[in-house]
């Protein structure tokens, strides 16, 4: 298993769709509104590095997303 935070930076007055767009996509566990430099970040769940890079790219086209930043969890 692979997890994740996603990062999102959205268009302006965008971050509600897109938060409720990315509940909808099955690996994201959570995704909710922030304040900062990102407008969204989503809790991700993967069985693998494939997987989670295709749930990535999934979320970087959806409507209103400017770009996306990835950080994986490290095991140590």
């Amino acid at each position: 298993m692979v997890s994740a935070c996603v990062l999102i930076r959205t268009e302006h007055g965008k971050f509600e769709d897109v938060v409720k767009a990315l509940n909808q996509i099955k690996r994201v566990k959570k995704a909710f509104p922030v304040l900062g430099r990102y407008d969204v970040v989503a809790e991700v769940e993967a069985a693998d590095m494939k997987e989670l890079g295709s749930t990535v790219l999934r979320m970087s086209r959806l409507s209103g997303v400017v770009f996306t930043e990835t950080l994986i969890e490290v095991e140590y």
